[in-house]
């Protein structure tokens, strides 16, 4: 089979739909011997693939059981650290952790947090406007984008926002790693040394909150997940580090990616923009559905094969690896209509860029809310948004869907 599969194309990294288009049509479910791996595009195999116990979310332990002594020693913190993510867990141990974490992502406590979240875009827009004053070109992702997520996040943690230029330089080390980059040449060596001082962070944190616990009405997750370990829930300190890095890295990338993304596509369709500044509150929650479906922040998934799959008439063997696709999915005209067409009213949007099954983003509902709140706030306080001078640079990932800077230029209502 010809090779259909080409993510290190510079026409593909900008925009990979019209590929994953021709995969869906010759080939859904196509093995890619260029990067070893199947490549799975159609919305009827990806979805049910994402919840199947013959694959495995665990993609960690085979990287680094086909390592070398020498190569594995390179990853002694990171390896480590990243088996223990949840998101890289399979039962029964996937089970108990997501039931600790889920503690506080319940809508209850997601409530609470809205007018804080909703105090934090303020502040965020407020900055935003500052730094485009007079018409200047400033960079979305620095100014807004990553900071609004990322702030909002190590509050839910417990740990303080005056260190979110050391989480930023810890996230941009661990993301090329985690995101299977294609181009980056030492994708494992600031991997670790990041891994490494993450892992002291917090143990620093844990051991100061054990010695000084805040009161009950204070606690954030980090404080939760410290009793649980003390209460004998099978906790130990390792995944109480990696899990708080897991929190800390996933709560902030892809909202990050959201907010950019979706930007990035009211500008190229200013006939949505015009609608969606019309009514801003109304729409919110379609259009941030709308952003998530039409070019999400994950572009895809990686699962190891436990036990044969058939799909298509092909055998996936046991042992070989699996990339699910979400964008190429929720961009399936077997699925959606009009699939290549962003429209902020779009009522059937069953997209799965949350993924599916157990697996599902624990976040998923702080990232929606998230959105909501800051659209609708951007477009009553920015007129005339419009690229700035330069090209984004998307990020080098398989995984991750978002670019590292987004200059534009606006007029402050």
């Amino acid at each position: 089979m010809t090779e259909l599969f080409h993510p290190r194309d510079p026409g593909v990294i900008e925009n990979p739909y019209p590929m994953y288009h021709r995969l869906q049509d010759e080939d859904p479910v196509h093995r890619s011997d260029a990067f070893s791996t199947w490549v799975l595009t159609r919305y009827e195999h990806v979805q049910p693939m994402l919840n199947d116990p013959r694959l495995s979310a665990d993609r960690i332990s085979p990287y680094l059981d086909q390592l070398s002594p020498g190569e594995r020693e390179k990853h002694a913190t990171v390896g480590p650290l990243l088996q223990r993510w949840a998101v890289f867990m399979d039962p029964p141990d996937h089970t108990r952790m997501r039931k600790l974490m889920n503690q506080a992502f319940t809508s209850t406590a997601l409530a609470k947090m809205r007018p804080r979240v909703e105090a934090i875009v303020a502040r965020m827009v407020d900055r935003l406007v500052d730094a485009g004053a007079d018409g200047r070109d400033v960079d979305f992702i620095r100014e807004f984008a990553f900071p609004l997520p990322a702030t909002v996040i190590a509050g839910m943690i417990g740990v303080p926002d005056s260190d979110l230029d050391r989480f930023q330089k810890w996230s941009e080390d661990l993301a090329p790693f985690v995101g299977s980059a294609l181009e980056t040449l030492d994708k494992v060596g600031p991997a670790e040394r990041s891994a490494r001082a993450l892992t002291e962070y917090f143990t620093g944190v844990i051991e100061a909150r054990r010695a000084d616990p805040p009161a009950a009405d204070d606690e954030a997750i980090i404080d939760l997940m410290i009793r649980a370990e003390e209460e004998g829930d099978t906790l130990d300190l390792a995944e109480l580090i990696a899990n708080c890095v897991l929190l800390l890295f996933a709560g902030h990338e892809t909202t990050t990616n959201l907010l950019a993304n979706g930007l990035m596509a009211l500008m190229r369709n200013p006939d949505q923009m015009a609608l969606f500044r019309g009514d801003p509150q109304g729409l919110a929650k379609s259009a941030v559905e709308e952003f998530l479906r039409y070019d999400g922040p994950i572009g895809g998934v990686a699962r190891s094969v436990l036990a044969p799959v058939e799909l298509d008439g092909k055998t996936i063997p046991a042992g070989d690896r699996v990339f699910c696709m979400l964008n190429a999915a929720n961009r399936d005209p077997r699925r959606f209509d009009d699939p290549d067409r962003l429209d902020i009213t779009r009522k059937k949007n069953q997209h799965v860029i949350f993924g599916y099954g157990i697996h599902f983003c624990l976040g998923a509902p702080l990232a929606r809310m998230e959105g909501q709140i800051a659209f609708p706030l951007l477009l009553e306080r920015l007129r005339h948004i419009e690229p700035g001078a330069g090209e984004p640079k998307w990020t080098d990932s398989l995984v991750l869907r978002g670019v590292d800077s987004l200059p534009i230029r606006f007029r402050a209502a």
